[in-house]
């Protein structure tokens, strides 16, 4: 006779008189005697004598529960519990066994309800990662991530693609995300990755430096989840499920990231007109639309994504230090805190919330000045500098020539301007 577990067992007594005999022994793979057998075991309120035996781990019922009051105020792991009965008291049973004795022995923990919240619309957004490789991008197998941003609300997505996980990618795949949306929510709830919390996690993290001034530029609030708290972000959740099988990018071999994303766009857009919102009976689509409007629109113009900053004060000859080289800013500024972002390709130098200087980043020159910086009326609170004299300007434009090696000539030009 085969021995059926509890889930078969639960099948036969539910299903019996629904089905006959010989369907459900057919179902389950046994035969029409055994379920004959549980049939009249059930009726008759039979139980299993195995339950009624002195289990083994009842012998160590003192130090079990010397175990449990040890642990109490971490919690107990069963495993780690027939370890320990092994390894101090030579415990001769199976983990099973030790399992068997404390579900009998030890009442179950009281379960814990969660409340579920609606957010309002234009409240809250959540960002997460998701990992796909061997895509096919330009004839070659790439590892690609994919960042999702879903609103709260609306359930209103936006996936991004990129070759990479690092602050750059993080801040430049928030800024596409929210072009996609329309603009940005009050909150943005993350998960613990380092471009978003540095240390710690959750409410007790610290914010990466970096992305706390993104967010201040774009004007949202970074809601780190706590630790392994899944249902904390479940829409993002939910969407990662679904873009799975959506928007699979192994489903076929693409020319560039360009090509994937326009299809993924038309993807997103696809599945915002069939599936429905929660929170407003509409299509995601319908509700996306009316939540848009109050999103904080994008700043103008549009930052540029960067993966360092620092604040730095301007010296007298309206200079910063920035990455190990010296960049000059207007010399209005001179004496004053300015914030310097480094992006992918320059130097952007903010004041006031706008950007006064702009340079070029990662030059071998140690130096980067912009002459132009140096132009300009004096102010009440700084004169300007002295101007360039005949043999300075002179110098600057000999210096836009772009040959390389410079003949005698180029000396003796600069001392007949001196003369």
């Amino acid at each position: 006779m085969a021995k059926l577990n509890k889930g078969a067992r639960m099948t036969i007594n539910t299903l019996s008189g629904k089905l006959t005999n010989t369907e459900l022994a057919e179902q389950l793979g046994v035969t029409e005697g055994a379920v004959r057998y549980h049939q009249r075991r059930h009726k008759t309120g039979a139980v299993d004598g195995r339950s009624k035996q002195r289990q083994l781990a009842a012998d160590y019922a003192d130090q079990i529960a010397f175990y449990a009051e040890m642990h109490k105020d971490e919690g107990i792991s069963l495993v780690a519990l027939y370890e320990w009965l092994v390894d101090n008291h030579d415990y001769p049973g199976s983990q099973r066994s030790v399992y068997r004795y404390w579900k009998r022995t030890y009442p179950q923990a009281k379960l814990w309800a969660r409340r579920r919240v609606e957010t309002p619309p234009g409240a809250q957004a959540q960002a997460d990662w998701s990992e796909h490789r061997g895509v096919i991008v330009g004839g070659e197998r790439r590892t690609l991530y994919g960042f999702e941003l879903v609103l709260s609300h609306s359930r209103g997505p936006a996936y991004v693609w990129s070759s990479s996980k690092n602050q750059l990618a993080w801040h430049t795949c928030h800024i596409a995300a929210f072009t996609r949306l329309g603009g940005v929510p009050a909150t943005v709830r993350v998960d613990n990755e380092k471009t978003a919390v540095s240390r710690g996690a959750g409410a007790w993290g610290t914010i990466n430096e970096s992305y706390r001034r993104f967010s201040r530029l774009m004007c949202f609030h970074v809601d780190a989840c706590g630790v392994r708290q899944p249902q904390a972000k479940g829409k993002i959740e939910r969407m990662v499920r679904t873009f799975r099988f959506r928007a699979n990018p192994l489903t076929m071999a693409w020319d560039s990231l360009e090509e994937l994303q326009a299809w993924t766009d038309e993807q997103v857009e696809a599945s915002m007109h069939s599936r429905r919102c929660p929170a407003t009976g509409t299509t995601i689509f319908e509700a996306w639309r009316a939540e848009r409007e109050l999103l904080t629109p994008l700043p103008e113009p549009l930052w540029k994504p960067f993966d360092l900053v620092g604040t730095r004060t301007v010296s007298h000859d309206a200079v910063i230090n920035f990455e190990g080289h010296t960049y000059n800013v207007p010399f209005a500024y001179v004496g004053r805190d300015v914030e310097a972002h480094g992006c992918a390709e320059t130097i952007q130098v903010f004041a006031g919330g706008r950007i006064i200087a702009e340079h070029p980043r990662h030059t071998p020159e140690l130096v980067v000045i912009n002459q132009a910086y140096y132009e300009g009326e004096s102010t009440a609170r700084v004169n300007a500098p002295t101007p360039l004299g005949r043999m300075g300007k002179r110098m600057l434009e000999l210096e836009a020539d772009p040959v390389v090696y410079r003949s005698i000539d180029y000396y003796q030009k600069l001392a007949e301007v001196a003369r």
